[in-house]
């Protein structure tokens, strides 16, 4: 069984007999079924009865019927409802739309829509720039799904990635006040999605690319980059690589190694993968083997897909092939971005001294990182339930307000680098260690930092934008 986590928690309203022990009795169906309590509320009481509100943590929803049913079936305790606290949280939907403006009289009408709002859409007209300055374009952007690759759920469609979406947004207002909106397409024709995301680019700053399935998501963001004049980020694929290098980058500090001395293996060679490899390569990593679910990525074998063949042209100058395992052995860093349980503790154990691992599956990493740990000299995840966790949001929230306030459209690799070595310096020498390789998604100084680094790069790098 899992470790208990907030993303399970439930709470369990139940009735019990008025006595002193009663409370105790539910701590202990808890404990013995496994749970985190949270808390335990009385929300009414008489001579005869409590009803008690019991929180806890669970390891999956099985785990918290389980729990469920524990508290049930303690002597005289009847369960009058158990809630799944996530469930709760969703219930509406998690955006809503609010005016920046006052609409208290008729003067407020007058100038926030007719008949004042029609000099602003001619000047719009007259002047399409005016759009940044005068609408919502400025600090927007638009999350594009068409739900093909959503977390490790695989193809669920656009109605059943909105709540993604939804989160997704949310986190863009809270971490850098950027106003994010889904936009949840129900195809997947690369040319369909390339049409609409056009279409609806007046609106939008910016445009987040997200979830889309690998190989359709390069063609996707390649064609958009080009053809549009705002940023197109495919989350998936460069916020991933940027949070990544900049781990990467304290990891190294602490075992006293160097970027152009390592031999990394990455685990994963779609999205994620791709980008990670690239950004790497950027880095002056020099020794790299890309493997997918059939082995090495080797020059020997040519590759339909030619974001694989770029792989195999860049990487493994060695042109090792063979499983995972096969190529891992004397490796200094361990990347996985693929699939749940692929290595063992002793798997890890064959790597070189000072190890770094790097295990990004989630919910369920590439190996076990407690395995991973007695072997390792820093182990990262994408959980929030381990230290290092890996989680975009330490970039990409910062990286659009860099975007925006800078009203580039270019992302060049300069670019992201500046954003994960802002990252990287998120976290202080004094706060450097094993345990602690990038900083909180909470530290109040990453978006800001990232933001600044970007628009720093931009400005570096302004001969070299595209003509708006």
């Amino acid at each position: 069984m899992g470790v208990p986590s907030p993303g399970y928690a439930i709470t369990v309203r139940v009735e019990t007999p008025s006595s002193a022990n009663a409370t105790g009795e539910l701590l202990e169906a808890v404990r013995s079924a496994r749970g985190s309590l949270t808390a335990l509320d009385i929300v009414e009481s008489t001579h005869n009865h409590l009803v008690v509100d019991v929180t806890c943590d669970a390891s999956d929803a099985d785990h918290a019927t389980r729990i469920t049913d524990a508290l049930g079936a303690v002597p005289g305790v009847t369960v009058r409802k158990a809630s799944d606290r996530t469930f709760l949280m969703h219930l509406g939907g998690k955006l809503e739309v609010n005016p920046t403006v006052p609409l208290k009289h008729r003067d407020d009408l007058s100038r926030a829509y007719t008949p004042g709002v029609a000099r602003v859409c001619m000047a719009i007209h007259d002047n399409p720039e005016d759009a940044r300055r005068l609408t919502i374009k400025r600090n927007t952007v638009a999350v594009v799904t068409d739900g093909s690759a959503v977390l490790g759920l695989g193809n669920i469609g656009p109605a059943a990635a909105l709540p993604v979406m939804e989160g997704k947004a949310a986190l863009f207002k809270r971490f850098a006040g950027v106003d994010a909106w889904p936009v949840c397409l129900d195809t997947q024709d690369t040319e369909q999605i390339i049409a609409i995301v056009k279409a609806i680019a007046p609106v939008y700053g910016g445009v987040n690319l997200e979830d889309i399935a690998a190989p359709r998501c390069f063609e996707i963001e390649r064609r958009l980059r080009k053809e549009l004049d705002i940023p197109v980020f495919h989350d998936d694929q460069h916020g991933t690589a940027i949070v990544v290098l900049a781990a990467l980058r304290n990891a190294l500090r602490v075992v006293d190694k160097r970027m152009e001395d390592i031999r990394v293996v990455v685990s994963g060679v779609g999205a994620a993968g791709h980008a990670i490899i690239q950004l790497l390569l950027a880095m002056g990593v020099r020794e790299l083997v890309g493997c997918g679910s059939r082995g090495a990525i080797h020059r020997s074998e040519g590759y339909a897909d030619p974001d694989r063949q770029w792989i195999a042209d860049h990487t493994n100058g060695a042109d090792l092939s063979g499983s995972l395992r096969e190529v891992l052995p004397g490796a200094d860093v361990f990347i996985g971005v693929s699939a749940p349980n692929l290595l063992t503790g002793d798997d890890i154990a064959t790597m070189a001294d000072g190890a770094i691992v790097f295990a990004l599956s989630n919910p369920d990493p590439e190996v076990d990182p407690l395995a991973a740990g007695e072997h390792a000299a820093v182990v990262a995840t994408g959980r929030s339930d381990y230290p290092n966790q890996i989680n975009n949001v330490l970039a990409f929230p910062g990286f659009f307000r860099g975007m925006l306030d800078a009203g580039s459209s270019e992302i060049t690799q300069e670019i992201m680098i500046a954003a994960a070595k802002a990252i990287a310096d998120s976290v202080t020498p004094d706060e450097l260690n094993a345990s602690y390789i990038v900083p909180s998604v909470f530290d109040p100084v990453v978006a800001p930092s990232v933001a600044a680094a970007v628009r720093e790069a931009v400005e570096a790098g302004a001969p070299h934008e595209k003509e708006k």
